[in-house]
């Protein structure tokens, strides 16, 4: 009897990175008796949304996306592999764990989604069922590459399942086209494929979030061309071109349906308990009723200072209301510098900024400067906590990003100062200038990401692709092949042949 070629959700036997990553098996599943219904289909797919919510891969979205920016710093026992990446200790680089370990969770994601691709396709069950799955495997796929290359360049391409260890020495993209190629051509089938849902579902993905990861991903390299980084300068695409392409699909978001658009109020965005709110077009499915991390979260735990140990209070906006949460482990630490480039009257300062914490009382506990040794991030507090399980999760995929990603590449049109002001208008600031010339209009919008996007693992990413990881004091005396991609790990180079 034939083995199959993917493994579901339950029963896991050898998962292969682009190299070497290989994990316990589990037990096999035939082509007699696997597949053969929608609900074989699923529990594969759930196995590649899994690999999101991996520890090692959850946690890399703020240490990549937001710790090497002047937006967060570390506390100084943290592990060296943050550390490093915190000061950019570019030399120990190519053995950095988290590095390592988001490299090859990646891939993991981009197996799993293959092997969802490959059985799917040809599926005799239920039409409507098998698009669904088909088109949220192809936007896993992408998603994984589109992280991928954002970090590390030209990476190894891997377009079916690999399930034999000859098969896992893939050879590198010859160029940043070939792996665009990929990332787009996935987001425009997910997006032919997918339905939108009426409301946002936990976890899941639908054509709107294919439309605004294909919109990410276009503007990704309009910009980066038109700034000269390193190998998007290269590129075929024309600059132009990509923007209008991003402008589109950014478009059909903010345009053409009605399940998603802007919550008026700030904290309504970050309360765990409205996880289907119309911001929310793809949110990690983490609960705090899970067994084990990953099915609940610690991301609270990460960004909010040892206080006392206990149970700490906080002011929920300008209401007088208190919530109750834990206190954390200082991992992620706003800086001052960061804290104080907000406007005074930014409502993302003063409500998604904690400066104060309160005893049950209302007495307060600690505050910023003094005991709270850092002002922290609130936009991950769960009041439901339970010990250190939350629901907090990362947020990938916002409605205000996406309209503030159209208004970029639109440029200073009615419908682009539309979309901007109300985002600044709900942080409780005046609109932005009228008749900006282009150039200074994006300038304006990619400034706005900085606060809007703050701790949602963004920052970096515009920094990388706008061409400014100079401007991070750490980083000032770096050249560009040190700074606009990180190294392959060492260990999948020597895993794989093709990579030496």
């Amino acid at each position: 009897m034939k083995t199959n070629k993917i493994l579901s959700a339950v029963a896991a036997l050898i998962m292969l990175s682009a190299c070497s990553l290989k994990e316990e098996p589990y037990g096999f599943y035939s082509e007699d008796n696997f597949y053969k219904t929608a609900a074989d289909a699923e529990a594969a797919l759930m196995y590649a949304y899994g690999d999101l919510t991996y520890l090692e891969y959850s946690r890399a979205v703020f240490f990549l996306g937001d710790m090497p920016s002047e937006e967060l710093t570390t506390k100084s026992d943290a592990s060296a592999e943050n550390q490093d990446l915190n000061l950019w200790k570019v030399d120990n680089f190519k053995t950095n764990i988290t590095l390592e370990n988001f490299f090859k969770y990646a891939f993991i994601g981009i197996n799993r989604a293959n092997g969802v691709i490959q059985n799917v396709e040809n599926a005799t069950f239920d039409e409507a069922k098998r698009k669904q799955f088909l088109g949220e495997a192809y936007f896993l796929r992408a998603w994984n590459y589109f992280n991928l290359v954002r970090n590390f360049g030209l990476v190894p391409m891997h377009t079916t399942m690999v399930d034999q260890l000859d098969e896992t020495s893939a050879p590198l993209a010859k160029d940043l086209d070939e792996v665009y190629d990929l990332i787009l051509g996935d987001c425009r089938r997910a997006a032919e494929l997918l339905p939108v849902y009426p409301k946002p579902v936990l976890g899941r993905t639908d054509c709107v979030a294919a439309q605004s990861l294909a919109a990410k991903a276009y503007l990704y390299v309009a910009s980066a061309k038109e700034n000269g980084v390193k190998l998007y300068r290269e590129m075929k695409r024309q600059t132009e071109e990509m923007y209008d392409s991003a402008a589109y699909f950014a478009g059909e978001v903010v345009d053409h349906q009605t399940t998603y658009g802007f919550s008026d109020n700030l904290l309504d965005i970050y309360d765990v308990e409205k996880s289907n709110g119309p911001e929310h077009i793809f949110l990690m499915s983490m609960d705090r009723s899970g067994v084990s991390e990953g099915q609940y979260s610690k991301i609270s735990k990460m960004f909010i200072p040892y206080v006392d140990g206990a149970t700490i209070y906080l002011m929920q906006g300008s209401s007088n209301t208190l919530i109750p949460s834990h206190d954390g482990w200082s991992e992620y630490q706003t800086t001052p510098v960061f804290y104080n480039s907000y406007d005074p009257a930014d409502k993302r300062k003063t409500e998604l900024i904690v400066t104060k914490v309160y005893r049950a009382d209302g007495t307060i506990s600690a505050q910023y400067p003094g005991k709270l040794t850092y002002p922290f991030c609130r936009k991950y507090i769960d009041p439901k906590f339970d010990g250190d399980k939350t629901s907090t999760r990362p947020f990938l995929i916002r409605f205000s990003d996406i309209a503030l990603v159209y208004a970029e590449a639109a440029g200073p049109s009615a419908r682009s100062y539309e979309l901007v002001n109300f985002i600044r208008q709900r942080a409780g600031l005046g609109a932005l200038s009228p008749n900006l010339s282009k150039a200074d209009f994006r300038k304006a919008v990619i400034n706005e990401r900085k606060f809007e996007m703050a701790f949602e693992g963004d920052y970096m990413y515009d920094l990388r692709r706008t061409n400014r990881i100079q401007s991070i004091p750490e980083a000032q005396s770096l050249g560009e092949d040190q700074t606009t991609f990180y190294p392959i790990p060492q260990a999948e180079i020597n895993l794989n042949g093709s990579l030496r």
